[in-house]
């Protein structure tokens, strides 16, 4: 069963100490933090579980008057916020007055009807600048005063969330498969929906950030009620330009929570970017099927007209062995005229290296425009979630930990010992184990993903992240110590 989660978005003018917020609410260093006004460019988005509840955080960009093309207006990004958020957080400095910008953040903020806390950060400096500032005046009624370089007040404004939104709501259970396709703009997202409805559902344009809200329609493949999800584009950092763009990404995330599989598409002449790595980090976070989709296939019509430059880069390094030069191995390539498998190889190639952290990932390579691997998408969507909802037998998980223990006794860390029991699958969707044994905190991340590979190899879990939970278990006086368990994922 799916489940969406709520969106909390932290806004306010810059250099208030939003994201240094963020990081003590997320318990890591996450956001960048630095004295300079405007740091953050970009959105940051991850998952927290605080007690019963688990939901999006957002750190934003800070609102200020736009010095240049890729600064969004207050008024933009405080509405988009307000639109796809269930909780905005306002954040002020407390050792200063009441400024205009404040204001204006929070009237509209009150505005969207959303729930709303005000944070008054830096309340460390209160008592060294003599500042007593009645925020009341702002009008929001909860008030929290924090500060995030002592730490204080974090767990205060995290308890005041979780009083104003919903706990993770469970959509409702049914056998529809739900398809998200997302990616960066005009890599051909909404032509491909379109192929797959098989109709003009979505506006298809060459201009990049068309679609900017969830599109659906459902459709049947084979007896099975899919319904597609055609997403915004998520631009690169740095150039979400207005703020409608800004919070287009908390769409996408609400698609990816929504769904069972995730398309990540690529155009074929621009694929493995760093936005793209960070889409896919996003997907394996909610424990969703990938699909790796290298779309506009159709684009390459020969190579001798059109051959991308990391396709050269490939054929340069696979030909280093042969001591062919640059020239030679782009010469190499401009005499193939058809997109045969040495294209495909190179290109996959390139894309299995910057992936390297979703092996378990499926690559395609389609054309919405020809319908090229357009209906292999959907036969492989199914694929895949039938994977993701398998479960394993006991005895089976403990087979495969048992002929691991043998090959190779589990390695520890701080000349520790661990002693890894046994192997239970907990759930589905992603599929979810728990291991059972002493000083499994002690446990070498290599071992664990030698375990992960022996269980993917044994039971075929191609384009579905798994997830492990350590149980530590320690004998005293005949009973059975359980720890709290610590999620530990492929990486």
């Amino acid at each position: 069963m799916a489940k969406k989660l709520p969106v909390v978005a932290i806004v306010g003018r810059a250099n208030v100490g939003k994201s240094s917020i963020f990081n003590r609410a997320l318990e890591r260093q996450e956001a960048i933090v630095a004295r300079e006004a405007g740091t953050t460019r970009d959105a940051v988005y991850r998952t927290i579980e605080y007690g019963k509840h688990h939901f999006w955080l957002v750190d934003t960009a800070g609102l200020k008057d736009p010095e240049d093309e890729f600064e969004a207006t207050i008024q933009d990004q405080i509405e988009e916020a307000a639109d796809a958020a269930d909780l905005i957080i306002v954040v002020v400095e407390a050792h200063t007055a009441i400024n205009e910008d404040d204001r204006r953040v929070a009237k509209k903020a009150l505005r969207s009807k959303k729930p709303v806390i005000l944070v008054t950060n830096k309340a460390d400096q209160v008592a060294k600048h003599g500042t007593d500032t009645p925020w009341e005046r702002l009008g929001i009624k909860t008030i929290v005063a924090t500060s995030a370089s002592q730490n204080q007040g974090i767990h205060e404004m995290l308890t005041a969330i979780t009083q104003q939104i919903p706990a993770k709501q469970a959509l409702p259970e049914d056998d529809v498969l739900r398809i998200a396709l997302l990616g960066r703009p005009n890599v051909g997202k909404s032509q491909l929906f379109n192929s797959l409805a098989k109709k003009q559902q979505a506006i298809v344009a060459n201009v990049a950030g068309t679609t900017r809200d969830i599109n659906r329609v459902r459709i049947r493949f084979e007896g099975q009620e899919i319904e597609l999800l055609d997403t915004a584009g998520i631009r690169k950092s740095g150039k979400i330009e207005r703020g409608i763009e800004k919070f287009s990404v908390l769409r996408s995330l609400q698609a990816i929570e929504e769904s069972d599989i995730c398309l990540l598409l690529m155009d074929v002449a621009e694929h493995s970017t760093a936005l793209d790595q960070k889409i896919t980090g996003l997907i394996k976070e909610a424990g969703k099927g990938l699909i790796i989709v290298v779309n506009k296939w159709d684009k390459l019509k020969t190579l001798e007209e059109e051959a991308p430059e990391a396709v050269i880069e490939d054929a340069v390094e696979l030909n280093k062995r042969e001591k062919k030069s640059r020239a030679k191995a782009q010469g190499n390539i401009q005499n193939i005229t058809t997109k045969d498998a040495f294209t495909r190889d190179a290109i996959a190639n390139r894309i299995t290296y910057n992936f390297q952290f979703v092996p378990w990932a499926s690559l395609l390579f389609t054309s919405a425009i020809t319908g090229q691997n357009v209906t292999k998408i959907l036969e492989l969507a199914r694929e895949i979630n039938t994977r993701r909802k398998r479960k394993i037998k006991t005895a089976e998980l403990n087979k495969v930990l048992a002929s691991s223990l043998a090959a190779h006794p589990a390695a520890g860390l701080k000349g520790r010992h661990p002693k890894p029991r046994y192997l239970v699958q907990d759930d589905t969707s992603p599929p979810t184990f728990r291991l059972y044994g002493a000083h499994l905190e002690y446990l070498h991340w290599s071992w664990k993903r030698y375990l992960e590979k022996n269980l993917r190899e044994a039971s075929d879990f191609t384009g579905t992240p798994i997830k492990f939970y350590m149980m530590n278990n320690e004998r005293k006086s005949g009973k059975t110590k359980k720890f709290l368990p610590k999620v530990i994922t492929e990486d």
